[in-house]
């Protein structure tokens, strides 16, 4: 099964971002101004890196909020946010049909429009039916038991109340819905738990918000989570985050604590003695800030609140705890992260971040709150959350196993799977008021009669027909090929014309040496620049050079241009890639990648021990201005990170800057080079698996292959532009607001050269 991905991007107003740099401005279609009072949607991704991996179901998540939106109760995509989605003017799903990355990157330089415009890329899972995945299943199946699910038509039957009365959940709070005041812990609950209590005698001392207006059921919630480290003194606040009922970050603030601190729990915070060295804000700024911004009728949710309370030295009278909302039997609690995956399809407090993000934990137990208000305990209990806990646990473990194991087998793996529960059509509800969906392509679509289909017979028709039809709906899949003779039966000539050409990127020679040079200081200096995957003496030559092939674009384009005319092991060399017909147009594809939108603002940096932990690397660099990710490539097969790594920046300028300080700069007795990224997260990870696979398939069949690839090229490259050129003729073509989404799906087989392909987004 072929690994699918995808573009996405929005059409924007003209004019916006004035002052702007150059290749932000590219990315914003030209079209309409708007007044200064109309909101504009905007979709924020966070995955970069190796996080730059989603699955068909996320995939969904995304499609069906942006079609549907809270009118429909349709929940915000777990890994990504949609701002202003009722400002969505329509979704726009192009499809290239049966082709994946291998052919994104082999037409690199032609797929100008896609490269220019559509500013993240991530990887897509295999899928088993892919226009299904996409939109769910028809609506005659039995949709999958999860709360998203819950919120559709309504028609699904409940079970009768005698098969719920055994539940926790309905022997405490009953059947019927009930508003939030039914909610909030009692005194004697409070107690019981260990909240701070008003005349307590622990709590002598704590200031108390002041909150004694009476709570009705329309009372304003707000979610507060805090993150500790360990003093002297105990449990300190280091960081605290309040966010009111629509999610909106209300107050995210480092503390200083008083206490000398014994362990900043960094694995659990986040937080580092760096963050905190500059940080001014004390204990008792927090607790005046917090008095001022709750009102008086505020109810505090959290989950296991009474923790960040006593932390807080503060005491509020209303509180709903969602570790003891969703109750359980014997007194046991559920992890928020569960919760969150298993109500709100989320996923938080992944493990390949820094600590907990005190600001999403909140915001998880606000809208699981609000999800048990709306929906109601027998709601809540139909999901039947200890049989998902149980199920969920082997998923882990096999999931931790599975990331022992090299790329290839997991993929593997993932095929031999039983089949994901179905999830239900979302186009049944914008039929059910009127928006038709468009469906067009060469190919038949499996759609139901909920979908406008038409065929075409080549691409300039589907062309035509999108740019009549689109404008109309509010959800079109639109799908583009190159026609079959161009992808089955040249796809293991093409992968391995692909892969050559990668290798030459990733090789440079050096020279010429003196007979009987160390060959290990060249390998030192040479490592300087990235990972290397192999180095050869060449001997053919008059004077012996040396070919070192990295494992990273950056490494060999450091190379390049750092160690060209260096004295090397006692010799001024030469270094150069070598010279063969693919490689004639190499400096112009370096040059599109270092402007490529996806690597705006990122830098490759070399040199770096490998003994350095993420952790020291976050605080070694945590000086830099406007720094947002770091991401720390590993060997996909050891696991072990390399002696490189890419640095994220909110702004071009600001990484820009930190290249000037950080060539030369010294790490742990290690001096660093730097340079603008290439190929950063998804690419440098498949550039690994192209390095890594077999490419010794049918020799004689690949020779045949090659051929007739050779002969139809200038052909098919022709044809590859032209549909990079349809697609931009229809992108300008939508209206302001409108969501894109291109997806390469791959080939429908099982094959090692199509699980190759991506998703890239472009801010909304």
């Amino acid at each position: 099964m072929a690994k699918a991905g995808c573009l996405n991007g929005c059409r924007r107003p003209a004019g916006e971002g004035a002052g702007e740099p150059a290749a932000r401005k590219r990315r914003k279609a030209d079209g309409g101004g708007r007044g200064p009072e109309e909101k504009s949607p905007r979709l924020s991704a966070a995955l970069f890196g190796e996080d730059c991996e989603i699955s068909h179901d996320q995939l969904y998540e995304l499609l069906k909020y942006a079609a549907l939106g809270k009118r429909h109760n349709a929940a915000q995509p777990s890994w990504c946010r949609i701002s202003h989605q009722s400002h969505l003017a329509g979704v726009v799903v192009i499809v290239l049909h049966e082709m994946s990355q291998l052919h994104f990157y082999k037409f690199y330089l032609q797929f100008k429009h896609l490269r220019r415009v559509f500013r993240h890329r991530f990887i897509l899972t295999p899928s088993t039916n892919f226009f299904t995945s996409l939109y769910g299943e028809g609506a005659n199946l039995k949709p999958q038991n999860t709360a998203q699910d819950l919120t559709s038509t309504g028609s699904e039957c409940i079970p009768k109340n005698s098969d719920l009365q055994c539940d926790p959940i309905i022997r405490k709070y009953g059947i019927k819905p009930q508003g939030l005041t039914s909610y909030i812990l009692t005194l004697e609950e409070q107690r019981k738990n260990d909240y701070p209590i008003k005349g307590s005698p622990g709590c002598k001392g704590y200031i108390y918000t002041e909150c004694d207006q009476q709570r009705t059921d329309s009372s304003p919630l707000f979610g507060l989570d805090c993150e500790m480290c360990l003093t002297a003194k105990g449990n300190e606040v280091t960081r605290v985050s309040l966010v009111d009922a629509q999610g909106q970050c209300l107050l995210d603030e480092l503390v200083k604590p008083e206490s000398r601190v014994m362990n900043y729990l960094t694995r659990f915070s986040g937080v580092t003695k760096k963050m905190l060295l500059p940080v001014k804000t004390r204990l008792s700024d927090i607790q005046t800030r917090l008095k001022e911004m709750l009102p008086h009728d505020a109810v505090l949710v959290g989950h296991s609140l009474n923790a960040d309370l006593q932390a807080l030295e503060m005491i509020h009278p209303s509180v709903i705890d969602t570790s003891l909302l969703f109750a359980r039997n014997e007194g046991r609690r559920f992890k928020l992260k569960f919760l969150a995956k298993a109500v709100l399809g989320k996923e938080i407090q992944c493990e390949q971040k820094l600590g907990h993000d005190p600001a999403e934990d909140a915001r998880a137990a606000l809208e699981l709150a609000q999800f048990f208000i709306e929906q109601g305990p027998a709601k809540v209990a139909e999901l039947n959350l200890e049989m998902l806990l149980t199920t969920e646990k082997p998923a882990e473990d096999s999931q931790n196993k599975a990331a022992l194991q090299p790329q290839g087998c997991r993929v593997q793996k993932q095929l031999n799977e039983p089949p994901h529960l179905s999830k239900p059509c979302f186009l049944d509800c914008l039929q059910v008021t009127g928006q038709k969906p468009v469906l067009l392509g060469r190919q038949g679509l499996d759609s139901s009669d909920l979908c406008q289909s038409n065929l075409s017979t080549s691409n300039k028709q589907i062309l035509q027909r999108a740019l009549e039809d689109v404008p109309l709906s509010t959800f079109s899949i639109i799908q583009f090929s190159l026609g079959p003779e161009y992808i089955a039966s040249h796809l293991l000539a093409l992968c391995e014309q692909v892969r050559s050409k990668l290798a030459d990127m990733l090789t440079v020679y050096a020279g010429p040496f003196e007979e009987g040079f160390c060959l290990h200081s060249v390998k030192k200096e040479f490592g300087r620049c990235g990972p290397i995957q192999s180095l050869a003496v060449v001997t053919e030559t008059y004077k012996p050079y040396v070919c070192i092939q990295y494992e990273v674009l950056e490494a060999a384009q450091l190379a390049v241009e750092s160690l060209n005319g260096a004295e090397v092991a006692g010799s001024c060399i030469k270094v150069q890639r070598p010279v063969t017909a693919a490689m004639l147009d190499c400096d112009d594809l370096i040059k599109e990648l270092e402007l490529d939108v996806e690597n705006e603002g990122v830098i490759y940096v070399a040199g770096l021990k490998k003994s350095l932990t993420e952790r020291d690397l976050q605080e070694e660099f945590s000086q830099l201005k406007d720094l947002e990710t770091l991401f720390l490539p590993k060997d996909l097969q050891s696991g072990k990170h390399r002696n490189c790594c890419f640095l994220k920046f909110q702004e071009s300028q600001s990484a820009a800057d930190a290249l000037e300080v950080i060539n030369g700069w010294t790490v742990k007795g290690r001096k660093l080079r730097s340079r603008n990224a290439l190929a950063s997260g998804h690419l440098w990870r498949w550039i690994w698996q192209m390095n890594h696979s077999n490419g010794k398939q049918g020799g004689h069949i690949l020779y045949e292959k090659m051929e007739q690839l050779s002969d139809s090229e200038q052909d098919l490259r022709k044809k590859v532009k032209k549909l990079d050129h349809h697609i931009k003729k229809l992108y300008r073509s939508l209206q302001n607001n409108t969501l894109c989404v291109v997806l390469f799906p791959g080939v429908n087989r099982s094959s090692q050269f199509t699980c190759l392909s991506q998703l890239h987004v472009s801010s909304l």
